[in-house]
């Protein structure tokens, strides 16, 4: 199965492109039930984005062999991921910003501002998008910080495992501290989708 790509697939808060890559002939409807893999949430986080594009790498050799219907974003944070800040071009953090039941306007610093309401970010209403449109087996997003796989959902326990399993992280359940309006809390209790988050291990020396 080769892969396609829609460089122009949604736009950032600074009017920045986001590119997608998706496994050929996807059915975009909810039928196919696609894997989604997020990169680049975190702009200051280049380790995540280095793991969505190696990810993609390994599919552009093995395409032909998957048969899983995919859909892959390397960055979705590219006014962040510019300045090398945290949030996007609003000064917002994506991931305090879904519309989430547990979306709150207070915020533990501006590092981690949720924007002004729920939903109130571009990059986050494509994400939704996808979610309501595709209902997605599963979604998996890359950041860094302390390596491990958090999972969100019983379901995806297996997939968890495994990673773990792969890359010799500590598997958990939760990262640590509560993450109001971040896409796990938006993904499992709102829309029933297992969430998985990889945390690469910060200040990873990246590639050239």
């Amino acid at each position: 199965m080769a892969m396609e790509h829609l460089s122009d697939w949604a736009r950032s808060r600074g009017n920045r492109p986001i590119p997608l890559y998706h496994s050929e002939g996807l059915n975009w409807s909810a039928e196919s039930h696609p894997l989604i893999l997020i990169g680049g949430v975190h702009g200051d986080e280049p380790e995540g984005v280095q793991l969505a594009e190696d990810t993609l790498s390994w599919l552009r050799q093995t395409s032909d062999q998957i048969s899983l219907p995919w859909i892959l974003i390397p960055c979705l944070n590219p006014d962040g991921y510019a300045v090398q800040s945290r949030t996007n071009d609003a000064g917002v953090d994506l991931n305090r910003n879904y519309p989430a039941k547990s979306w709150s306007p207070e915020a533990k610093g501006p590092r981690y501002h949720p924007g002004p309401y729920a939903g109130s970010e571009p990059e986050v209403l494509a994400v939704v998008g996808l979610i309501d449109q595709l209902q997605s087996r599963l979604i998996i997003h890359c950041h860094s910080w302390h390596p491990c796989i958090v999972m969100t959902g019983e379901p995806a326990r297996r997939d968890a495992e495994r990673l773990a399993k792969a890359s010799g992280y500590k598997l958990q359940e939760t990262i640590g501290y509560d993450t109001p309006g971040s896409l796990s809390q938006f993904g499992w209790f709102d829309r029933k989708i297992p969430i998985i988050c990889i945390e690469e291990q910060e200040g990873t020396p990246l590639r050239q």
